[in-house]
């Protein structure tokens, strides 16, 4: 079997993906935008079995995938999910001296999500997760083509 397109070019993948998120925030720099990745995926993780998140994380890129993962206990229960606010105040909460997070952390990070990866495998890991799962990673858009996976 040939190696997984998603560890080949797990640098490009990543740097894409961050390009788009930074863009949908308005952020600056890459340090700010990772840190808002990292609460968004934190903040989903929290509400989650290690075997929902387990496989949720399979069908994330690498580098997302190790993130998401990445000092995990998963000895404390998971919490439910709240309203769009509440979580993405969660998210802000994140090295709270050094957080640029916005308002659209979560939306931001979805629609990029999204253009990274199949969406029918989200959306097919989504529907087995708890309720509010698939509200979290939901985006609104006008033209489906917005979150056409894009090809590095």
């Amino acid at each position: 079997m040939p190696m997984p397109w998603t560890y080949r070019h797990s640098s490009k993948e990543f740097s894409a993906f961050l390009e788009d998120v930074k863009e949908e925030m308005s952020l600056q720099s890459d340090n700010s935008t990772y840190t808002a990745v990292e609460g968004v995926l934190l903040v989903f993780r929290r509400r989650l079995t290690a075997q929902e998140g387990l496989a949720f994380a399979s069908v994330l890129p690498s580098v997302l995938r190790a993130i998401f993962v990445k000092d995990w206990d998963i000895s404390q229960p998971p919490v439910p999910f709240g309203d769009r606010a509440s979580l993405t105040r969660e998210a802000q909460a994140l090295r709270p001296h050094h957080n640029l997070t916005p308002e659209n952390a979560i939306e931001a990070t979805a629609r990029a999500l999204r253009r990274s990866i199949r969406q029918q495998d989200l959306d097919r890991v989504l529907a087995r997760l708890p309720k509010g799962a698939e509200a979290f990673w939901h985006v609104e858009v006008s033209d489906p083509r917005e979150l056409e996976q894009r090809i590095i």
